[in-house]
């Protein structure tokens, strides 16, 4: 048995819509200025990233500036620190050296005033007597009565001494020649009734030593 066919007609009065062209224009300008925008907003961002590298570079390099600085004043100071020091332990040594220096002159000195002191003694004892009746005479009126006391060992020198300046003498002179034994050699007491004069080899050295006392300290002393 043959199906049934049922035949329906076709609405060919149905209307389909198409996109337009205008429409498709419009979205893609909306696209366009979406990408714009996009781009807009990539390049703005790379430009505040590229100006922040910028402001950290050159804090950094400021930074780096101000540290170096530091670091150099630090240097300076220390260094000049240091300079002052050596400076300081230069000077205290050339001042010891100085000092060093002035005592051993000194005690040089010293040395040479005994030594020569000595060879006077030694070669001229009563040298320094008889020019210390010298400078008594020139003082003292005519027919002033003069006492000389002296070390035993010396009596006969002076006596000698005493005679030769009676020849040169135009008044007549009395000097008498007295022996003590506490009179080192070389030391004398010249005295008359109006006053007197004593020739001391210490007293003289330590007058020599109150000069230089400041310099050195006499190893012979107390």
């Amino acid at each position: 048995m043959e199906a049934a066919i049922h035949v329906k007609p076709f609405g060919f009065d149905r209307v389909f819509r198409f996109a337009t062209s205008d429409t498709g224009a419009a979205h893609n300008t909306e696209l366009l200025k979406q990408i714009a925008a996009l781009q807009a907003e990539i390049d703005r961002q790379a430009a505040a990233h590229e100006a922040a590298l910028s402001r950290a570079r050159v804090d950094g390099f400021e930074a780096g500036l101000v540290q170096a600085r530091s670091e150099r004043a630090t240097a300076l100071l220390a260094a000049a620190d240091a300079l002052h020091a050596s400076l300081d332990e230069i000077d205290a040594r050339l001042s010891e050296t100085a000092d060093s220096m002035v005592r051993d002159a000194a005690e040089v000195a010293i040395a040479a005033a005994d030594v020569l002191a000595g060879h006077a003694v030694a070669k001229a004892p009563g040298r320094a007597i008889d020019e210390a009746l010298g400078r008594v005479l020139e003082q003292i009126g005519r027919g002033t009565r003069l006492n000389v006391r002296v070390n035993p060992a010396l009596a006969e020198e002076v006596e000698r001494l005493v005679a030769a300046r009676a020849g040169q003498e135009r008044r007549t002179l009395s000097i008498a020649v007295i022996t003590d034994d506490a009179l080192a050699p070389g030391d004398a007491v010249i005295f008359w009734d109006e006053g007197g004069l004593a020739i001391d080899g210490a007293a003289r050295r330590a007058a020599v030593m109150a000069e230089l006392g400041a310099l050195v300290t006499d190893p012979r002393g107390a």
